[in-house]
């Protein structure tokens, strides 16, 4: 009796195993194409290109900055394209003559708008004169400005001075127009 029972068990066991087995997955053969005859080759198609942001399609143009455009500019950006113009000065003065005053004016109210930005101001000379006669009439323009600005509003916590006399010139001309244009304040954007 015990033989049989064991017999029994093993015809269970081995029928559980085929029964399991029967229930895996099934090979599937898989259709292979017909060998090639000589002919053209097979054509691939590229996949399509993926799409791209509207912003990278849109040209590349030289503009004056909008008041949307200031704000995302980085600092390298703002003072390559400064809405900031130099003050320019007659020839051994310090002080602002009517066209002056309206570029700092208009300079003032863009600071008041942009009320976190500070800057530096920066004192130019023309080339005539000694090193240190410009050093100093550079210093005397870049603080007529900052008092300036400070009269418009402006506070003078955001304004720092700095004066590079004959330096720096905008101009490397010799004439009278290149000297006029290296007598000037120079306004640079620090921080926003």
């Amino acid at each position: 009796m015990r033989k049989t029972k064991n017999a029994v068990l093993i015809v269970m066991v081995l029928l559980g195993v085929v029964a399991v087995a029967g229930c895996g997955p099934k090979k599937v053969a898989i259709p292979q194409p017909a060998p090639a005859e000589a002919g053209p080759p097979p054509v691939t198609v590229a996949p399509p290109a993926p799409p791209q942001r509207v912003e990278d399609n849109a040209p590349v143009t030289q503009q004056r900055l909008g008041e949307d455009e200031i704000v995302n500019r980085s600092l390298d950006d703002l003072n390559r394209d400064s809405p900031l113009k130099p003050v320019f000065f007659p020839l051994d003065s310090a002080e602002l003559d009517d066209a002056g005053r309206v570029i700092a004016t208009a300079n003032a109210n863009v600071l008041k708008k942009y009320a976190t930005w500070a800057i530096t101001v920066e004192g130019h000379c023309d080339e005539r004169g000694t090193a240190e006669y410009n050093l100093a009439l550079g210093e005397r323009r870049a603080a007529a400005l900052k008092t300036y600005l400070s009269s418009l509003g402006v506070s003078p916590d955001r304004i720092r001075t700095v004066s590079y006399g004959k330096e720096f010139p905008f101009d490397m001309g010799h004439t009278d127009a290149a000297w006029a244009a290296n007598r000037r304040g120079h306004f640079v954007i620090t921080s926003k």
